[in-house]
């Protein structure tokens, strides 16, 4: 390889390693075909792997790490089968143990009877539900977590927004990748154990709202000032006024 051939090589990114655009790539075997996810801005911590795990619980045991934003999935032998998370406001205000009720694909969403009156003329349509597929906010799979025989109201799901993968969001509960969550809906049955970690030590510092994410959610912020989650995510789920343009894909209020 000659000296400037390989500064070319240098200069272009490596990109996502392929084991990993392979793992989360297209599924079209599945009732709505699944799209590939694209990874190339994801960081390689929030990818599906098997890593070492220190804590006590149970082989079988999924625990919700909030903090770190991860779920793991606990493995004989001191492993454990580790998933990026996005948070959401809910996943938040839950903390403790609970256990898997019901396990859905392609399930319906129904937004609850407060954000509907908060937001009618976006959510009222949704009343009796929104059908499964691809544009459904619980994406191809959800987990739904009782403690005894009542519903938490807690959820892990899907997203069709990978970006948010890593981070705190407005809403919602615990989001994983499609290709993850259809990946731990087939690991794991009913009455599964789930332990829910609020407050675990930093192990990474904060992921922040990626630039791009930024000025699609909130063009009207000067490019001096930073954008938290927080103000991304209100202007994603603003309604569109007149003169804007085009309008936004908003995140969903989960």
């Amino acid at each position: 390889m000659s000296t400037t051939d390989a500064l070319q090589s240098a200069a272009v990114p490596a990109g996502p390693d392929p084991y990993y655009v392979a793992m989360y790539g297209a599924q079209p075997q599945e009732r709505f075909p699944l799209p590939a996810t694209d990874i190339s801005r994801v960081d390689e911590r929030f990818f599906r792997q098997q890593v070492d795990y220190h804590r006590s619980e149970t082989p079988g045991t999924v625990v919700v790490d909030t903090q770190n934003r991860f779920l793991y999935l606990v493995q004989p032998g001191g492993k454990a089968m580790r998933y990026g998370i996005g948070v959401g406001q809910a996943g938040l205000e839950f903390e403790g143990t609970a256990r898997i009720a019901r396990k859905a694909e392609w399930p319906r969403w129904t937004p609850t009877q407060s954000m509907i009156a908060r937001q009618p003329e976006r959510y009222g349509q949704y009343a009796g539900g929104m059908e499964p597929g691809l544009d459904n906010p619980l994406g191809p799979r959800a987990l739904y977590l009782f403690q005894g025989d009542r519903d938490t109201l807690f959820r892990i799901h899907g997203t069709s927004e990978p970006w948010s993968i890593g981070l705190a969001v407005s809403s919602g509960c615990i989001r994983l990748f499609n290709q993850d969550i259809i990946d731990l809906y087939g690991r794991i049955a009913i009455d599964t154990t789930v332990v829910v970690l609020q407050d675990e030590p930093l192990m990474f510092p904060q992921k922040q709202v990626p630039d791009f994410i930024a000025r699609q959610l909130a063009p009207q912020q000067p490019a001096q000032q930073p954008v938290t989650v927080q103000q991304a995510t209100d202007s994603a789920l603003a309604p569109v006024e007149q003169g804007m343009g085009q309008p936004r894909r908003p995140a969903m209020d989960i």
